[in-house]
């Protein structure tokens, strides 16, 4: 009986497992499973600046493929890789919170608050990290609300 419950526990994870993961990839701001258009998610912390991904340096993690500029970078999101995530599936942070809409961002603009990663649009003169800062405390919140949503 024990060997029994312990065949489906381990059959209903994997099959929750799979649902998670199709349900990232259809939701998170992806390009072809790829998160933050291949910019290493430690960087944004560890060196506080956006650096390039390598494709000798990659994980995938819950469905959804992150890149990293160095082999240190990879073992360190390994040990926590939730932790290293952008919020809002890595949609524009502003956007989210300002329309719940799911908008691309520049994985150049970005802020880290209370550890964090946020990510930002920024084009055709159009900075949404500086309407952001602005109202910070109220449009995360509203982001957060939004997120769980779309992220259901």
């Amino acid at each position: 009986m024990r060997k029994l419950f312990s065949i489906v526990f381990l059959f209903v994870s994997v099959v929750t497992l799979s649902q998670n993961d199709a349900k990232r990839i259809t939701q998170y701001n992806l390009e072809s499973k790829l998160a933050i258009q291949g910019y290493d998610p430690v960087a944004y912390f560890k060196q506080n600046k956006p650096l390039k991904g390598k494709n000798d340096f990659t994980v995938s993690y819950m469905g959804v493929t992150y890149k990293f500029s160095s082999g240190a970078n990879k073992e360190i999101f390994l040990k926590n890789p939730a932790g290293f995530e952008p919020q809002f599936g890595g949609w524009c942070a502003y956007a989210m919170g300002s329309a719940g809409e799911k908008v691309t961002i520049d994985p150049e603009t970005f802020k880290i608050t209370d550890g964090k990663l946020y990510l930002f649009y920024n084009a055709y003169f159009n900075n949404t990290l500086k309407s952001w800062n602005k109202d910070e405390n109220n449009l995360k919140a509203k982001a957060d609300l939004n997120w769980k949503k779309i992220y259901k």
